[in-house]
């Protein structure tokens, strides 16, 4: 084993053992959540190692640097996550790789996917990003559609040829009222996550949580984990 598929080992094993408490302390099983590697700014030869080490979910969040990775390794049997802000100019390239894209917020980028997924021929996971830092009816400061606005853009999601709605997505917010209260804010996706199913029954999908807070996803009842750091190690600062 070389020293770097060693060192992700032992940081999956870390990880795993911190899912495993979360869960065991909430009263879930384990394998009600999913753990997604997001593998941003690291090489496809550590995506490699990564599905050695049985990994299935891998996240990116810009597509210039997960267009070319995702070709290198697609003989991989990996499920392609994208999850960050996502231009309709840049949907074509992510329509080509990824099976989900979790930051859907607006209904130009609903068309856009749509659009491409019945070019292709594919049937293209959403989850809604939720902005918890954003009033009823405006976007939050990283992307995200308001509380109030989740049942029309899912029905639109719903609807569109080629896309399938899958749930909700948030990150834990900066500012405003959940600002550094991650659990009463991944609490309140899952309500919504709640009122979301009961017009859309199949979209169960909660992706809430990275490395410094997946405990308290786990706890509100997340059933997908974004871990990049505790994973990967810690990222050189860009620019």
């Amino acid at each position: 084993m070389t020293d770097r598929k060693g060192e992700l080992a032992a940081n999956l094993a870390k990880v795993e053992q911190r899912i495993a408490a979360a869960c065991a302390a909430a009263g879930r099983e384990r394998d009600e959540v999913t753990l997604i590697v997001v593998t941003k700014t690291y090489p496809a030869s550590d995506v490699r190692l990564l599905s050695e080490l049985g990994v299935r979910h891998v996240a990116e969040n810009r597509d210039q640097d997960a267009a070319p990775k995702a070709a290198e390794c697609s003989d991989l049997p990996l499920t392609w996550h994208f999850v960050g802000q996502l231009q309709t100019n840049k949907v074509r390239s992510v329509v080509g790789y990824a099976g989900l894209v979790q930051s859907v917020d607006r209904s130009k980028l609903v068309t856009a996917l749509s659009r491409e997924a019945v070019r292709t021929g594919r049937e293209v996971g959403c989850l809604l990003q939720v902005a918890l830092d954003a009033g009823e009816s405006a976007r939050g400061e990283r992307g995200g559609v308001a509380p109030g606005a989740i049942a029309e853009l899912a029905d639109l999601v719903a609807g569109a040829p080629g896309l399938r709605l899958d749930g909700l997505m948030t990150v834990a917010p900066l500012t405003g009222e959940y600002a550094g209260r991650q659990q009463a804010a991944f609490e309140r996706l899952m309500d919504l996550s709640t009122d979301l199913r009961r017009t859309h029954p199949a979209a169960n999908m909660v992706s809430a949580g990275m490395s410094a807070d997946l405990e308290q996803a786990v706890a509100a009842g997340a059933t997908h984990v974004r871990i990049g750091t505790a994973v990967l190690g810690v990222r050189a600062r860009l620019g």
